[in-house]
Order: C-alpha cells, then structure tokens, then sequence
C-alpha cells in the first residue's frame, strides 16, 4: 500500500458565531518540513497541530492555514465614545480660538483619529469559550488532514500501477538475455581464437588456452547478476504491497541496488542486444526512480 507525498485536503467548521477553514496541501520531501499558518489566538494549540500533522503525514513539505471568520455580523472593532467625545470638544474649542467652521461631517472626521476604534481580539472571550474554539480548530485540522491521506492514498493507487507496470517490464526484458548467453559465449570464443589464428609463427598450448578461455568467459558471466536483479524485483513488489505506508525510502533503496546489477550486466555483456536489453532496462528504471521520490 503506497501513499503519495503530494495531495491536498480541505475541511470546514461552521458553529453559530464562527466558521472554521482548515487547507493542508503536500508536496515531496526527504523529511517533514511544515509551515503553519494560523490566527495569533491558536498558537497556543501549534505545538500540538505539528505532533498531529507529524504522526499523520509522516514526510512531506507540509503548509497547514487556519482560517477563523466570524459569522454573527458582529464587528471585531468597538468605537470609544468617551474618547469621540472628548474629540469632539476639543474640536469645537480650536474652531472658535481659531476662528474657522466646524467639521461639516463630524464622524468622518473624528473616526480617523487615534483610539476612537480599537479592535477586539478575536479570542477575547471567556476561557470556556476560547478552549471550546481551540477544540473546534484541532478538529477541523484532523479532517482536513483526513482528506489529504485519501488524496495521497488514490495518487498511491497510481504510483502501485507505474511501478508494477515498469517492474514488470524490466522483467521481461531480463528474460529475453537468456537467449543471447550461449551465442555470446560462442562469439566471445570465435573473437579470441581468430585473434590468435591471425598472429604468424605462434606456437601455443591449445589446452592451456582452453582453461584461459573458460577463466574469461565466468568472469563475463552474469548468472549472478541475473538471479540478484529478479531478486530485487521481487522484493521491490513485496516492499510496495505492505499494508502499512512509509515506504518510499525502502524503495529508493532497491532501486539504487537494481542500478548497480543493471549496470554490471551492461558492463560484462559484450554483445549489441544486451547491451541494447540494457539500455531499456535502465530506461524503465529511472522512470522507476523519479516516481519513487513522490513515495511517502
């Protein structure tokens, strides 16, 4: 069972006074990096929100927005009518020293100056009501989160399909170097003692060249190569089919092994088709490997 690294999860919470946003979005990474974004009254919850998203999401380059809107039509700011109306007086009182007109609007004008409206705090409520709106905003982060392993877990669905699909096809390819083996050998013999036949006046010992030959041809032998690459593609499926998720560096692990027995497969092949196998091989595993990194 494999959960991707990217997805996005959203959940809303609508109580008689407010209405509570939570958006989570993921992208990949080595670890969990994550952002929080929240009013200045939830971050006495944060603490507690990052051991959430950490025991859920595990990795990823996490961004987690609360939003809170009031929903009462009440206004968060509040006008100080003892201050608007010691404005007011002072007004009056500079425009008969002065000698000029009274403000014709006299909100318009008051209303701009300083401490005539102050802002309420949005958690400036009693605590029973603040404790039971920091309740409301964990719960909105778990369903939104909720949301984002469903998203993660259908782009896993996906992810089991592109590997099965490319491990598969490696697999075929490695069984058509079967039939190159003995025709290899056969050539890599032919080249060698042509190569001797062409040199005048040598006198060699043909057993001696016998046992040179066959000492050559194992240390071109790719049985093992062969049989540890099935092997890692065995394991690859049966690390992806866990039932439990987490396991994208396991995976990018037995990649990098399957790299190393392609490559040396390539590299004692000394034939145009296997090598040419090779190069197809490879191909699929990169594609392999560029996937992997999105594995959570």
């Amino acid at each position: 069972m494999l959960y991707s690294m990217t997805g996005y999860g959203s959940h809303i919470t609508e109580t008689p006074t407010r209405k509570i946003t939570a958006d989570v979005k993921s992208l990949n990474s080595k670890q969990l990096d994550l952002t929080c974004r929240m009013p200045f009254g939830c971050r006495s919850i944060e603490p507690e929100l990052r051991s959430l998203v950490s025991s859920i999401a595990e990795r990823g380059k996490i961004d987690l927005i609360i939003n809170i809107e009031r929903t009462d039509f009440r206004t968060s700011s509040r006008i100080n009518p003892d201050v608007f109306a010691a404005y007011k007086d002072q007004l009056t009182e500079v425009a008969r020293i002065v000698g000029i007109p009274a403000p014709e609007d006299w909100y318009a004008t008051i209303l701009r100056l300083p401490d005539v409206v102050t802002a309420t705090d949005e958690f400036d409520q009693s605590e029973q009501t603040t404790n039971t709106l920091l309740v409301d905003v964990m719960n909105t982060a778990k369903s939104a989160l909720k949301a984002l392993m469903d998203y993660r877990r259908s782009e896993g669905l996906r992810l089991e399909e592109f590997f099965s699909l490319r491990i598969e096809r490696i697999r075929e390819l490695l069984s058509q170097v079967d039939k190159y083996e003995t025709e290899r050998v056969e050539k890599i013999r032919e080249r060698l003692t042509d190569s001797l036949s062409k040199i005048p006046a040598v006198d060699y010992d043909k057993n001696r060249l016998e046992q040179e030959m066959i000492y050559y041809i194992e240390k071109l032998d790719v049985n093992e190569e062969k049989q540890r690459l099935r092997q890692h593609l065995d394991y690859f499926i049966e690390t992806m089919n866990q039932p439990k998720g987490g396991q994208g560096k396991k995976l990018g692990f037995i990649a990098q092994e399957m790299t190393r027995e392609i490559n040396t497969l390539g590299s004692k092949s000394n034939h145009a088709e296997m090598q040419n196998i090779v190069v197809r091989m490879k191909d699929e595993l990169e594609q392999i490997k560029e996937q992997v990194l999105n594995v959570m």
